[in-house]
């Protein structure tokens, strides 16, 4: 996700450093690396980073999550979140992959994606009514 030396070609950072407190909403198509404070909604369609010391206050939305801070919302993230054994999560996740150090914090409820569809949904939870008939009989 997010590499150490690895040049980003055609994409472009965007740091909230530790002395930053963002407020309102906050939408990139870039990466996304927090260690300040923010207040609203993140949304990006690229990764987010969350240091350890970083406070969020803000709904998320991202492809993919790097968690070591706090994060106080509800988190969707399309493809993987990771939480680090520091994150601390107050708020519902949906994900398509989750991975948990230990350690980590984390109230609210999860629902895991199943981006392959491997199985048709139901269209309703009713079934419908047959109706049953009698099978043909050839009398010869």
């Amino acid at each position: 996700m997010f590499k150490e030396n690895q040049p980003l070609i055609n994409e472009t950072d965007t740091i909230i450093g530790p002395s930053v407190k963002v407020e309102g909403d906050f939408i990139t198509e870039g990466n996304i690396i927090v260690e300040g404070m923010i207040c609203g909604t993140i949304k990006t369609s690229k990764n987010l980073k969350v240091g350890p010391d970083s406070k969020i206050f803000a709904n998320i939305g991202a492809e993919n999550a790097l968690v070591a801070g706090e994060i106080q919302g509800n988190i969707n993230i399309k493809n993987k979140l990771e939480l680090t054994s520091t994150a601390r999560i107050y708020g519902d996740i949906k994900t398509g992959i989750l991975s948990i150090a230990g350690g980590a914090l984390v109230n609210g409820k999860c629902t895991m994606n199943d981006n392959k569809d491997r199985s048709p949904k139901p269209e309703s939870t009713k079934q419908k009514k047959m109706e049953l008939k009698p099978p043909l009989i050839d009398k010869q």
